[in-house]
């Protein structure tokens, strides 16, 4: 029996979201949404001036929004950006862990200053921001939404240099389902979404266009059976439903948005 209409469980307003990486690309595609939907939305990024553009068009439109800089991979800048959403809008319902990065380096080649790089934006941050917001919905007491990017890298690597990236999106989809057996008795749902190959500038998070990025790109438009690469508001449309009530009773799982290039 449907006892409550469809604007409702999609209603946000007066839910406060952080998006990691959100001033642009597939993080930006999310703040969109979730601003649109009512969420206070607090975009959390290193890239300042790219920050700044991002609330002042979200603003324009009407929607709530923040900018705070932060690096994802910082104990410190992680606690100042959970202290900003909680002092700016009073606490925090949704986290969106969407800030990574890809650089394309054989093993062969990687530094390991490359290497911790990697890990500590995909991986450690996630672990930063989960638990310093998750310790904040268990003090609100209204349970909360937790959404994790990783990438059809987490169940199917797509090419030769990126391992580490591959080896960190594996843990972040372990992370997620383990986070999600730890906090349900919260009432806190931890669920994972694994874009494909997505239209983004860089990595989405302010990296360079290199020739082995474009050439990845290519390949995969070519496996893909939709024939095209999705759009930021692709991934922005799933993370909302996501965050939102039509995904109740959900957690622990992973949502593939990959136009089919898994079937391939």
């Amino acid at each position: 029996m449907i006892n409550i209409s469809l604007q409702q469980i999609i209603n946000l307003k007066g839910k406060t979201a952080i998006v990691t990486g959100g001033a642009m690309g597939i993080g930006f595609g999310i703040a969109t949404r979730l601003a649109e939907a009512g969420a206070n939305v607090v975009i959390a990024d290193l890239n300042e001036e790219a920050g700044n553009k991002a609330i002042k068009e979200l603003n324009d439109k009407g929607f709530i929004s923040a900018f705070v800089k932060t690096d994802v991979s910082d104990e410190q800048s992680v606690k100042t950006a959970t202290d900003f959403a909680i002092k700016t809008y009073e606490g925090v319902d949704i986290l969106v862990n969407n800030a990574g990065i890809y650089p394309v380096i054989p093993v062969m080649q990687m530094k390991l200053s490359d290497f911790e790089r990697i890990i500590a934006i995909n991986l450690k941050s996630v672990f930063l921001f989960t638990k310093a917001i998750s310790e904040v919905m268990i003090k609100q007491k209204r349970g909360g939404k937790i959404i994790n990017i990783t990438s059809i890298d987490a169940l199917h690597p797509s090419g030769v240099g990126l391992a580490v990236y591959d080896a960190s999106k594996h843990g972040l989809w372990g992370f997620t389902k383990n986070t999600a057996l730890e906090l349900a008795p919260h009432n806190i749902q931890v669920n994972a979404l694994a874009p494909g190959s997505i239209n983004t500038p860089g990595s989405g998070s302010g990296m360079p266009v290199t020739p082995e990025i474009e050439a990845i790109k290519k390949r995969f438009i070519e496996r893909i059976p939709m024939k095209r690469n999705g759009e930021p508001d692709d991934i922005g449309k799933v993370a909302l439903f996501l965050a939102s009530d039509l995904s109740s009773y959900m957690t622990g799982s992973q949502v593939v948005v990959d136009g089919g290039v898994l079937l391939s």
